[in-house]
């Protein structure tokens, strides 16, 4: 198995490479000795399956590697910390997200299910190869789906068709895209698939008879002009059939069965093959499409045509050099292949398509599950269009954009003083909708800034983000200017030298007592509010340690009947104190809880019953929940379930219906019982509570609790 999979790689990897693929291909033989699929085939035979797929796109070796070793973690119990020492932090990152997505199914018709397992799957994936290891990990598994129940089978079929067609076709890996539908399609309708196949196999002779025939008038076309070229021919997929029948289309208005592809060395004689083709032959009007200037959203280029051909049969005619053809099969994937040619264009347009991606993954850390989901839905996976700049260069942006997006794609500086702007000749509003061939132009001033407003009106997460940002050091920078001013205005009453508390000597102390980095964050601490000037002053000048300047201010305002409706907490006496959730007990709104008073960095919100907190006597204020403020919490639980009767996919469902969301999970077996410990996100204690009992329910939990 391990020689045909290195002869495949041999001309494109060194021999270093090589080894390494070879070593974990004899890691994976050991670790999976005795062990077989529900068909009878050996997991490592999988593997391999898995590492022969990959190797139809080029891939590198690490994601070779990571084929062969993808079931280790799973199915043999190998921890991240060997896989990363064996074979490199990259293999152990790839095979632990992957271990992870594999324990995640669609289990229910609801379309919220699928975008929420598809948020989860991006969102692993940080790597794009953890992608691209899934789709050939699933296009084996449909290969050898038989095995399966009915029911079984067509879960999967969905499942693939909706999270991971959408995903192969925006990385433009139409290779594996193409079967994965074909697939699916026989397991979902395996009626219609049947009859599609039987059609088309009836005339299966006849039609490719006339496709050998036209092929060989093309080629002489062709070879008179010196043109170098080869020529690929294929009958229309099942699944592309069904799709255009399943539109309206009748089998007799299907132009597109019969195609031809010719594949030649530059892009000027791609236009010099279709005239050739044109005046041959009689074109299907409104087929003609030009994918070379205005190239589609997964980076596909050709040029489409459609003619009637021999006999007067409709066929298609797809033109493009090698370079084209070789990137819509393997899309993103094909960088690999060109990794040594020096062909930077490859790579320039999968750092393009993963910018998207990369924005996406940062706005995962800053807004929630439901904000991170429709990102995923609307920027990475939904439609696009194709804008002009002035120059003529081609921007890539998701349907629904505006001249703003298209400006911060450009430059941040040109979206941020971005003033108006003119499409095809005509200036717009700022809201205006682009539209696919526009020619955008974009003038400035520079005195103009962001509008909190733009917020409501981009479409990209990259244009949020730089608007958010823009804010963002606005408002540190108000703080800072507001802390100087405080903390002059302090020293002069108080008719104190900038040197007795800001020299040297006294303001290393301040930093260190406050841990903060220089002076800025001492004016920045102040103007937040998060000390007073005098508290910073008393540093220095009463040797006050800063956790009895915080106890002290404590005793001041404690009587004050204060509160803040942006906190989601109401402290005793404060409206503008730092106040954050401890880790150690994950607090939501509903609980009882106690703050407790830190040294310099507010206030830490705990359980009453925390361990951390049953024995404290001082230094605890009072902390309610403002109950009209809402929020997310994360708060840790612990399923246990029976060994060997479990479905993980079920309480998936469950968290989704619930309208709570898993932020992470970890796994661990004991002697009767195997526990889910899982990271949740909610809204508060009655939902939790609510999701508990739903889970409780379940015939194979055994328990739930709150870790």
């Amino acid at each position: 198995m391990l020689n045909e999979i290195m002869n495949i790689i041999a001309p494109y990897m060194n021999q270093e490479e090589m080894d390494f693929i070879q070593k974990s291909y004899r890691y994976a033989e050991e670790k999976y000795q005795g062990l077989f699929r529900l068909n009878g085939e050996t997991l490592l035979s999988h593997g391999v399956e898995v590492a022969r797929i990959l190797t139809n796109l080029h891939v590198d070796a690490v994601t070779i590697a990571s084929a062969f070793l993808h079931e280790v973690m799973r199915k043999c119990q190998v921890t991240n910390e060997e896989i990363q020492e064996e074979f490199g932090q990259d293999v152990a990152k790839i095979v632990s997200s992957l271990s992870k997505i594999n324990q995640l199914e669609l289990g229910d018709d609801r379309k919220s299910s699928a975008l929420y397992l598809r948020n989860v799957l991006v969102g692993m994936a940080e790597d794009v190869r953890v992608l691209f290891l899934k789709l050939a990990d699933r296009l084996h598994n449909l290969r050898t789906i038989d095995v399966l129940d009915e029911e079984k089978q067509k879960q999967n079929a969905k499942e693939t068709m909706e999270v991971l067609v959408p995903i192969a076709h925006r990385l433009g890996i139409n290779s594996i895209k193409s079967e994965l539908e074909n697939l699916s399609l026989k397991c979902l309708k395996p009626d219609v698939y049947s009859d599609i196949l039987e059609r088309l196999n009836a005339s299966s002779n006849a039609l490719q008879d006339v496709l050998l025939e036209m092929q060989e008038e093309i080629s002489e076309l062709l070879l008179e002009q010196g043109i170098e070229f080869y020529i690929k021919s294929r009958v229309k997929s099942v699944y592309s059939i069904y799709n255009k029948l399943n539109h309206g289309k009748k089998w007799s208005n299907i132009y597109d069965i019969l195609a031809l592809r010719v594949i030649v060395t530059k892009v000027s004689d791609c236009y010099t093959a279709l005239g050739l083709i044109h005046a041959k032959y009689r074109p299907i009007p409104g087929r003609f499409k030009d994918y070379i200037a205005m190239p589609k959203e997964n980076m596909y280029q050709s040029l489409h045509t459609g003619v009637f051909g021999r006999e007067g049969h409709p066929f298609e005619v797809q033109i493009r050099t090698e370079e084209m053809d070789e990137i819509a099969e393997k899309g993103i994937a094909s960088h690999w292949s060109y990794k040594e040619k020096g062909t930077k264009n490859v790579q320039n347009m999968m750092e393009q398509k993963l910018e998207v991606f990369r924005n996406i993954l940062e706005t995962q850390k800053a807004e929630n599950d439901v904000e991170f989901a429709h990102a995923v839905q609307n920027e990475f996976l939904s439609g696009f269009i194709y804008v002009f700049t002035p120059k003529g260069d081609v921007v890539e942006l998701p349907k629904g954009s505006t001249p703003i997006d298209f400006a911060y794609r450009i430059h941040s500086d040109l979206g941020d003083h971005l003033a108006s702007a003119i499409v095809n000749d005509t200036i717009v509003p700022l809201n205006y909708e682009l539209g696919d061939q526009d020619i955008v132009s974009i003038r400035t001033n520079l005195n103009n800034t962001p509008k909190k407003e733009w917020l409501n009106i981009v479409k990209t997460n990259h244009a949020k983000n730089k608007i958010k940002s823009y804010f963002s050091k606005q408002d540190r920078e108000f703080y800072i200017s507001k802390g100087k001013e405080i903390l002059e205005k302090e020293l002069r009453k108080r008719k104190l030298s900038f040197d007795e508390v800001l020299g040297e000597k006294p303001l290393k102390k301040i930093l260190q007592e406050l841990k903060l980095k220089d002076l800025t964050d001492v004016y920045l601490a102040i103007g937040a509010l998060r000390y007073t000037a005098s508290s910073i002053i008393h540093l220095v000048t009463q040797e006050k340690p800063v956790d009895d300047m915080m106890l002290e201010r404590v005793k001041e305002n404690r009587l004050l009947p204060k509160r803040n409706d942006a906190s989601p907490f109401i402290v005793a006496g404060f409206e503008d104190i730092l106040v954050h959730l401890a880790n150690c007990c994950h607090p939501v709104c509903g609980d009882d809880i106690v703050g407790y008073i830190t040294k310099g960095e507010g206030i830490r919100v705990h359980l009453k019953k925390c361990p951390n907190m049953v024995k404290l006597r001082e230094r605890l204020i009072e902390v309610n929940w403002n109950y009209e403020k809402e929020g997310n919490y994360l708060v840790e639980i612990v399923v246990e379930v029976e060994l060997g009767n479990y479905d993980f996919s079920l309480l998936m469902t469950k968290a989704t219906t619930c309208g709570v969301f898993i932020e992470g999970m970890k796994t661990k077996e004991k002697d009767s019982f195997f526990c889910y410990e899982l990271l949740l996100r909610v809204k508060n204690k009655l939902e939790l509570e609510h999701f508990m009992g739903v889970l409780e329910m379940l015939s194979f939990v055994k328990d739930v609790y709150r870790k």
